[in-house]
């Protein structure tokens, strides 16, 4: 026991005049690996033709849909609808899906569609 203390000890005392010493050149430092750039996250995975901001198809929808349900894509809407868009909203959410607000002004009112990667999420009347 009395080994070990003297042991930790005489440590103890290299380790703080290691501090104190009269060194005046800098301390070594590992050179810094160079980092790789961050990789960008890749963009949402979009299926099949998508509105631009104009309300126009990017490409022909394949017409699969038969009617207005959530999962049904963007020219899928505007080709049920057989008439453009009032107005269109193309964005990106924080998550880095795209997001599309389509919006129909009707005789009878406003419908909003939204679009999330292509797909109705939701309809607001």
């Amino acid at each position: 026991m009395r080994v070990r203390v003297v042991s930790c000890l005489a440590l103890l005392t290299l380790g703080l005049a290691a501090c104190n010493s009269s060194r005046t050149e800098a301390p070594v430092v590992a050179a810094a690996s160079p980092m790789a750039a961050p990789m960008s996250a890749p963009g949402p995975s979009i299926v099949g033709p998508v509105l631009g901001s104009d309300g126009r198809c990017t490409g022909t929808a394949a017409g699969a849909a038969t009617s207005i349900e959530p999962g049904i894509t963007e020219c899928d809407l505007v080709r049920l609808k057989g008439k453009p868009a009032t107005d269109v909203l193309v964005g990106e959410s924080g998550k880095g899906q795209r997001e599309v607000q389509v919006l129909y002004s009707e005789p009878g009112g406003r419908e909003l569609y939204f679009f999330v990667n292509n797909r109705l999420d939701r309809v607001v009347k």
